[in-house]
């Protein structure tokens, strides 16, 4: 596999993308809006699934090193999204029609990945805004699977459709010249 210097690059973008965008998100407290994959889906798109996948696994043990270790174990959503991404793109390309459905999709499946992690590694609580919700429905009666699979799969159809929708543009917004020098083609 020759691998070059461009798609490399592209890949630690969509790393500090994520990174960056998590945190500003969560600097300005905006409810449901995580951003934390913007750089995933990114990269999924543009490079396909293998790197798409591995942007989310680093970004995940970065982020698990500096900022949060309970982020290691969600390191495997990120991967995922990546993955799931890559694979759709690859079939269909990444326009805004394509877009919002993968954002639906993602809203589904990173909480019935995540919520199983959440539940037995962290009690459903995973330090997160959500945890709030989560234990309102607890105490609601809710089971605990419920409790914290409902606020994951809310905020997830905001974040993820909106992230698949910013990276649509942004894809679009690309020169087909840089694309094919990204992808090392």
């Amino acid at each position: 596999m020759n691998i070059k210097t461009t798609t490399i690059t592209f890949t630690g973008v969509g790393i500090a993308l994520n990174i960056v965008l998590a945190v500003l998100a969560k600097s300005f407290k905006i409810p449901f809006l995580f951003l934390d994959t913007v750089g995933t889906i990114l990269v999924g798109a543009v490079l396909g699934p293998i790197f798409g996948g591995l942007t989310g696994l680093i970004t995940n043990i970065i982020t698990a090193m500096v900022n949060n270790p309970v982020e290691l174990p969600f390191a495997i959503v990120n991967m995922a999204i990546g993955v799931v991404v890559g694979l759709i793109s690859r079939k269909f390309g990444f326009t805004l029609k394509v877009a919002v459905p993968t954002g639906i999709l993602l809203a589904i499946l990173a909480p019935m990945i995540g919520t199983p992690i959440a539940v037995y590694l962290f009690g459903g609580l995973a330090g997160g805004s959500l945890d709030i919700l989560t234990g309102w429905l607890v105490k609601s009666g809710q089971k605990i699977f419920t409790a914290t699979f409902i606020p994951r799969i809310i905020s997830n159809l905001i974040d993820k459709i909106g992230s698949c929708v910013v990276v649509s543009i942004i894809i679009s917004r690309i020169p087909g010249s840089l694309l094919r020098k990204i992808k090392g083609e």
